[in-house]
């Protein structure tokens, strides 16, 4: 009896131990030929790892607690001009995903929607990645408990307006969005961020149209809820289509509870040649504004709050 009593122990004991995360590495001479096949075979826990290269692929990727990374630098890894399900070129439905170090260009579908990242899931970072000239940066679903970070990412040439409009990122109702350490430059038509997160803080980014860009808000929160921006800096530049206001809050109605709207030490050069908000606060919650530094014509504040020095 002693021998199938430790046959069972230490049956039991294997099957405890937890699975070792592994490694899928994809590029030429790799088993993985292209980021979809890694993604697909990888298990929660497992990074796939992408060496350099420019891959014309997307993905679905719909497990929990997996890393997507290129290695070396985020413009040697690429992966663009397909999406997928009509969506994006990845398609995140798993939680608590990790994107980092490397570049989602020129997603394009049919109803003018396509993205970057299609966020469907929940707990999303995305760090260190370029989103170049697609349809949507980002586009987030709604999920209440879910959460976005963004940090040290750059967004350039994103934004259209067919029908309705594509964002640098547009953020569906979420518990939390983070956006931090970022540049967004040269949107064209839509806002460069759109955030219907119930929180949303900017902190350290550069929101700039530059000589061509044509966006319309620089940073659009249309249903209320928290909101910090601080140390960024903005500009509306000489071509952009929304000649009123670089921050909007609850122009399409509120549907949050608005706890705060701080703008803080923040720089906002207005380079068109018509007078602009700063914020246009359309809500009956207070805004604060506080440290700005401000050039060209520009009225700091519309709507409820303080401008404090």
């Amino acid at each position: 009896m002693i021998l199938p009593r430790l046959a069972l122990a230490a049956a039991l004991a294997l099957t405890a131990m937890p699975a070792v995360a592994a490694t899928l590495v994809v590029g030429p001479g790799q088993t993985y030929k292209l980021p979809s096949q890694a993604i697909a075979a990888a298990k929660p826990g497992d990074t796939v790892q992408i060496l350099p290269g420019d891959y014309v692929d997307c993905a679905m990727v719909r497990q929990n607690d997996i890393t997507i990374e290129g290695k070396g630098s985020a413009k040697a890894v690429i992966m663009s001009d397909r999406t997928c399900a009509g969506k994006a070129i990845l398609v995140i439905d798993g939680n608590n995903v990790m994107v980092r170090n490397m570049t989602l260009a020129r997603a394009a579908v049919p109803d003018r929607n396509g993205a970057g990242i299609r966020a469907e899931g929940g707990n999303l970072t995305i760090d260190g990645v370029r989103f170049i000239n697609n349809e949507n940066g980002i586009l987030a679903a709604d999920n209440p408990n879910a959460t976005i970070t963004i940090r040290n990412s750059y967004f350039d040439r994103n934004g259209v307006c067919y029908r309705s409009c594509a964002h640098g990122i547009y953020i569906g109702d979420i518990k939390k969005l983070l956006v931090e350490h970022s540049i967004f430059f040269d949107t064209h038509q839509g806002h460069d961020i759109k955030s219907r997160a119930i929180d949303t803080e900017i902190i350290d980014t550069t929101i700039e149209d530059g000589p061509h860009g044509t966006s319309s808000y620089l940073i659009d929160i249309p249903n209320g809820g928290g909101l910090l921006v601080q140390g960024c800096t903005m500009e509306k530049g000489p071509k952009a289509e929304n000649h009123t206001t670089a921050i909007s809050i609850g122009e399409e109605g509120v549907t949050h509870i608005s706890r705060r709207f701080i703008i803080k030490d923040n720089t906002f050069t207005n380079d068109m040649p018509y007078p602009t908000y700063f914020v246009n606060n359309i809500t009956r919650g207070e805004a604060i504004l506080t440290g700005n530094k401000f050039k060209g014509r520009v009225t700091p504040l519309a709507g409820l709050g303080k401008v404090l020095p």
